[in-house]
């Protein structure tokens, strides 16, 4: 036996031989990693470890799955701050959660009557209208809670003005609106949401905060992993714990099976979660029959104001008792926007007077993607704009356009996480409060801030958190540098289907919009009012507003750092 065996001594000594060159191979390679490089006979060694251990960002074993409660402790102010924002976006509720169908509010067997004024409306004054909500099968609404949007307008003129919905909780809303020209007006009042739909929406919103979903991919060597990411992720698996060191702004992934918390090398949007709904509660969200739906009116939507008086007359109070108190922010007249309040909104319809008016501005834009299509309108619209290729993801960021002749930075950048943007490098994922921490500010530093549509999907308390942080750090940049001019664009309507409705809903950019108002009003930042600058005007909802509309916005924005002279 043994001398059978001696026949294959060779054949095993070259087996031997060849897994040993291999070997040594293998061992060279791995000595060519870099230093950040964890080798894969290590990973497979350590697989038990790296489950329960984090390496850089800090670890938790278990996340709480109410993401409001995340984050640093409030203080007493901050409890009571939060405490009365909360309490001043309360919405009304039905009896019953998820009425069938046929009990919830039907925009097509409900209507709106103009009120009568002594038989004319003058510029100046105010029109009201009543609304009265049925449901499927004809019968009066007893509670409220619709979500109703209304709007004067006149398409003869180019012209319109937001109005105000009143809700008297009985079936009953006042729609409030004052006159600002003279001539043919019509009104318009739309049901976007049912108030059986509302409840349904501000369900998703406490317990589903995973329904949009993100995704980290991690990366070293040859070795890749992709998981979930979110403020709010639920189960006991081990967590990388992103929370930002200096503002407390939390984020977590699931901890890779194989790789390191700092090998994370991108951030991006997973998807949106499917079958949210039970099939009584996808009724309440139907396209053309209960989402963003017109109310008709009974008897004539149209009016003819006139001129004003001359003389003052006293004006007498009507159903409602806030209704002499009500003003808009301004109107649109042949397609431009007029503010009320004082500023002279001139019309920057040349170049030369956007350029004449930036000249040595360094302009510092931050947000969503609201406030990329502000810097995708300038860099297109004012030639001497050359973009410098950052090498940025297309519709990502971050972006940078320089005018050399005339001194001009324009800056974009996205806010941090949440955002649902496809891919952004986890190395450019800034925090807004972080951001602005870092400017010296000056009489040539201009911001624009907006963050509203990515916290759609959350609990309203994340919301407030940002915004504190931000108000904080604008606080602080104005306390160094008080000639700093800041910006705080306001969320906008959009375009809604049963999906988008789910996760973008103009009801939770109502509330978020509510609350930002709140923290920043009385503040020395300038609010560019997007939400009734979409409202008012006649063209459809949509995400990013059309070009007309955005140019008005940027009227606005120009005027305030470019005021009209003459006026002074």
């Amino acid at each position: 036996m043994w001398g059978n065996l001696s026949k294959y001594s060779p054949l095993f000594l070259l087996l031997a031989l060849s897994g040993l060159i291999l070997l040594l191979r293998n061992i060279q390679t791995l000595e060519k990693f870099n230093c950040q490089t964890v080798s894969a006979l290590h990973q497979l060694q350590s697989r038990l470890d790296s489950a329960f251990r984090s390496v850089g960002p800090l670890l938790v074993d278990r996340n709480q799955t109410y993401c409001g409660l995340l984050g640093p402790d409030l203080t007493a102010d901050e409890a009571a701050e939060e405490r009365h924002l909360l309490e001043s976006i309360a919405w009304p509720e039905p009896r019953l959660y998820a009425a069938p169908l046929h009990q919830s509010s039907d925009p097509s067997r409900s209507f709106f009557v103009i009120l009568s004024s002594g038989g004319e409306w003058r510029v100046g004054g105010q029109l009201e209208a009543l609304v009265h909500m049925h449901d499927f099968h004809g019968r009066p609404k007893r509670h409220g809670g619709d979500f109703l949007l209304a709007r004067l307008w006149s398409p003869e003129l180019r012209a319109g003005v937001a109005g105000r919905v009143v809700d008297h909780q009985n079936g009953f809303y006042s729609v409030l609106f004052w006159l600002p020209w003279a001539g043919p007006a019509q009104v318009d009042v739309t049901m976007v949401h049912s108030s059986e739909a509302v409840q349904v929406l501000r369900r998703l919103r406490e317990e589903r905060p995973d329904r949009v979903y993100f995704k980290s991919l991690f990366r070293s060597g040859y070795f890749s992993e992709t998981t979930v990411c979110n403020l709010c992720l639920p189960g006991s698996h081990p967590l990388c714990n992103y929370t930002d060191r200096h503002t407390g702004e939390p984020w977590f992934c699931y901890k890779p099976k194989l790789l390191e918390c700092d090998t994370r090398i991108n951030h991006a949007k997973g998807g949106y979660l499917k079958n949210l709904l039970t099939s009584q509660e996808e009724l309440l969200f139907q396209s053309d029959i209960n989402i963003k739906v017109p109310i008709q009116v009974s008897g004539s939507d149209r009016v003819i104001v006139l001129p004003e008086r001359r003389e003052k007359v006293y004006l007498e109070k009507t159903v409602n008792a806030d209704a002499a108190m009500f003003r808009p922010s301004g109107f649109y007249y042949q397609d431009a926007w007029h503010a009320l309040g004082g500023l002279s909104v001139q019309q920057f319809n040349e170049t030369s007077a956007i350029t004449e008016c930036l000249q040595g501005k360094v302009v510092h834009m931050y947000g969503d993607s609201t406030a990329r299509q502000w810097f995708e309108y300038l860099n297109a619209f004012v030639p001497d704009l050359k973009e410098f290729n950052l090498g940025s993801p297309k519709n990502v960021g971050p972006y940078l356009s320089v005018d050399s002749e005339h001194n001009i930075l324009l800056k974009y950048r996205c806010h941090g996480p949440p955002i649902r943007f496809s891919t952004v490098a986890a190395s450019e994922l800034r925090y807004v409060a972080n951001e602005l921490a870092g400017l010296p500010g000056g009489p040539d530093t201009v911001i624009l801030v907006t963050v509203w549509s990515h916290f759609s999907t959350f609990p309203v308390e994340v919301y407030i958190r940002r915004l504190r942080n931000i108000r904080r750090a604008i606080l602080q940049l104005l306390d160094r540098a008080p000639k700093t001019l800041v910006f705080i664009r306001t969320a906008n309507l959009q375009a809604l289907d049963p999906e988008v409705s789910l996760f973008n809903s103009d009801w939770f950019s109502l509330q978020l919009d509510t609350v930002l108002r709140a923290m920043f009003k009385g503040l020395p930042v300038v609010l560019v009012d997007a939400w009734e600058m979409t409202l008012a005007h006649s063209l459809p909802h949509e995400l990013h507003p059309q070009p007309i509309i955005v140019k008005n916005m940027l009227n606005v924005f120009l005027s305030h750092i470019c005021p009209d002279r003459k006026k002074h």
